[in-house]
């Protein structure tokens, strides 16, 4: 993407490159994202974690704070009880003066054991930050009770100090669990400046600045607070999506990539001999049980067989049901960071009609999916399965081995534009190209994502395993209307890494 524009002659017209929302690709590179994660805690938030820490040289990371949600809190240590707001977790739990808390040591532990690792990762990319970096980020935050965000807490105070920092890059605020301790750093700007003259500038800068991914909604305080006043934050909220990467796993994934989630995948390439760090990765069977969590009983072998969500085997995967948060942030070549209807490894989002800063899942935002032959709300996030579970365990390799035996994912670009124009009829012409930095055969691929695209229906692509491909832009084809085109380029390894170039062209 940092080749110089070209242009395409055709028979009778010339692509030209037009903005269509999408980084041109003359830019400069782009910084690593700015990003906090708030989590509650639970087991899947502790799988997340791990996984985030072994993509920590992607990001720019700027705190990690403990919080509440409807399905942990610590309670206030003096016996005062509580009711959830959400229907739910209401009916399910009653009142409470505490539940399923597993405290405020755990990511500390975890990065102990990062430690351990930490000069391995440092072999294949010197940008892991260090532990003590890390251990510098953490503070906690509102965690008495669901929704508690009355009290300043050294979790708010951090999150308001970075809403404040004179950075105005993007800063994307991860709610694993509630949003409840994002809402109490808002309040406590709010209550700062509201009532001063520089409150319309300080408003601005933090809509300017602040993005919001949240997983579900496990507290009430984006409804009731946030997006009634903030409503200029920009909010990403995905409620369907992330099921495919969480318990109910084998009801959303296609069964033919089932093997990439069960123990024999799972146990081999990730969990067992890949140092300390992997080893704490909860799956089902293994016999570890989270202090605290009362329900946390997937480790115990004897309760494989008709458990909730189905029968499973010894290091089944369990659930990241946190992860599409931060995978979003990972520039994998799909440019969808600041274009979530893009589609991309955190799954797809569209503007919602009503609010338009607030980007959602659900019907409007699903893709065809060719196994059920049926539009899927859970697809947009599904159909990076495959690929995910790869990527991840060629990552867990890079625990234990040197940069030699080890794979590294491919480098892709395009000859042209990502951003191209052509009239009805007119041939478009594709080229990419892609070098690997362990001297592996790549496999090239070139796909519609129709639903990311405006124009509903599909193109043929010639040559679509070749470096070079074209297709032809259909006769019925819209002015404006947009296709996208992705080139998809893996090495030829069997523990394989996938990345990505997309092109949009526009109808003339």
């Amino acid at each position: 993407m940092k080749n110089a524009l070209i242009y395409f002659l055709t028979t009778s017209f010339m692509l030209t490159s037009v903005n269509v929302g999408y980084a041109q690709s003359n830019d400069p590179e782009p910084a690593k994202p700015r990003t906090i994660v708030t989590t509650d805690g639970e087991i899947d938030d502790v799988d997340s974690f791990i996984r985030f820490l072994l993509y920590a040289n992607e990001f720019d990371i700027q705190g990690l704070i403990y919080s509440s949600s409807m399905w942990h809190y610590k309670g206030d240590g003096k016996g005062t009880p509580f009711i959830s707001e959400m229907e739910m977790t209401k009916n399910m739990y009653g009142e409470r003066t505490s539940l399923r808390w597993p405290g405020v040591t755990w990511m500390q532990d975890l990065i102990d054991e990062y430690e351990q690792v930490h000069p391995n990762l440092v072999l294949h990319d010197p940008d892991f930050p260090t532990p003590d970096y890390l251990r510098s980020l953490i503070r906690v935050g509102n965690i008495d009770f669901e929704g508690e965000m009355e009290q300043n807490t050294a979790g708010s105070n951090f999150i308001k100090e970075k809403l404040l920092d004179e950075n105005m890059q993007p800063l994307y605020l991860q709610a694993w669990g509630g949003t409840n301790t994002i809402a109490r750093a808002l309040k406590s700007i709010e209550e700062t400046y509201q009532t001063t003259s520089e409150w319309d500038e300080i408003y601005k800068r933090i809509c300017d600045k602040a993005i919001i991914y949240s997983i579900s909604e496990q507290d009430a305080t984006y409804r009731k607070y946030i997006g009634v006043n903030w409503p200029d934050i920009r909010f990403y909220y995905n409620s369907n999506q992330f099921w495919c990467f969480a318990y109910p796993w084998k009801q959303a994934v296609p069964e033919p990539w089932h093997v990439y989630l069960e123990g024999a995948f799972m146990g081999k390439n990730i969990i067992n001999d890949h140092g300390p760090l992997l080893k704490k990765y909860y799956s089902y069977g293994d016999g570890q049980k989270q202090e605290g969590d009362e329900e946390n009983i997937h480790g115990d072998a004897s309760k494989l067989e008709n458990a909730q969500w189905g029968s499973f085997g010894q290091y089944d995967f369990i659930s990241e049901g946190d992860s599409p948060a931060f995978l979003h942030l990972i520039d994998v070549g799909l440019g969808n960071l600041e274009n979530p209807h893009f589609g991309g490894w955190g799954g797809r989002l569209v503007q919602s009609a009503e609010y338009r800063n607030r980007w959602e899942d659900g019907d409007k935002a699903s893709d065809y999916n060719p196994y059920s032959k049926a539009m899927d709300k859970t697809y947009p996030q599904t159909r990076w399965v495959k690929t995910l579970q790869l990527d991840f365990a060629a990552r867990a390799d890079w625990c234990i081995k040197d940069y030699k035996n080890a794979n590294h994912a491919p480098i892709v670009s395009l000859n042209h534009s990502p951003v191209l124009s052509a009239a009805p009829g007119q041939k478009v012409r594709l080229m990419g190209q892609a070098t690997d930095p362990d001297g592996d055969k790549l496999i090239y691929q070139w796909w519609q994502y129709q639903e990311a695209g405006t124009y509903s229906g599909q193109v043929a692509i010639k040559n679509a395993n070749k470096v070079k491909s074209s297709f032809t832009m259909p006769n019925d084809i819209k002015k404006g209307e947009t296709i996208h085109v992705i080139l998809e380029v893996s090495d030829d390894r069997e523990l394989s890494m996938t990345r990505y170039q997309r092109v949009i062209v526009e109808a003339l």
